[in-house]
C-alpha cells in the first residue's frame, strides 16, 4: 500500500467536549460529521442521512444505531449498514482514533 495515497488522521473535537453517550455533530470545511459515543469505542459518519437528506445528529441514538430524524431508517454506526427500512444503502462511515484527547478522523 502506498503510504503517501492514505488520507491523513484530523483532529475533529476534544474527547472530553463529546456529548456522553450520544450524537455530536461536528465540520471539516465543507463536510458536515456525526460523531457517536458508544459503548465499544468513538465512530463517526456523514451527518447526512443518505436516504432523505436529513441531519442523522437530530436522530435518536441507542447504543450503536442511530434512526434518521425523517423517515426512521436506521443504521449501525460501526460500519453504517442499514438496519431498518426505508434505509436500504450504508451510510458513509469513517475511521477513528483517539490521541491525545482529541478524536481523530480519517477523512
Amino acid at each position: 500500500m502506498n503510504i503517501a495515497a492514505e488520507k491523513p488522521w484530523r483532529d475533529v473535537i476534544g474527547l472530553s467536549e463529546l456529548e456522553q453517550n450520544w450524537v455530536t455533530r461536528v465540520q471539516i470545511g465543507a463536510r458536515k460529521l456525526a460523531i457517536y459515543d458508544t459503548p465499544s469505542g468513538i465512530y463517526a459518519s456523514l451527518a447526512l442521512c443518505n436516504h432523505g437528506g436529513a441531519d442523522l445528529c437530530d436522530g435518536y441514538f441507542d447504543g450503536h444505531v442511530i434512526e434518521c430524524p425523517l423517515h426512521q431508517g436506521a443504521f449501525d454506526v460501526r460500519d453504517g449498514k442499514p438496519v431498518s427500512a426505508p434505509a436500504t444503502r450504508a451510510m458513509r462511515v469513517f475511521p477513528t482514533r483517539v490521541e491525545n484527547g482529541m478524536v481523530q478522523v480519517r477523512i
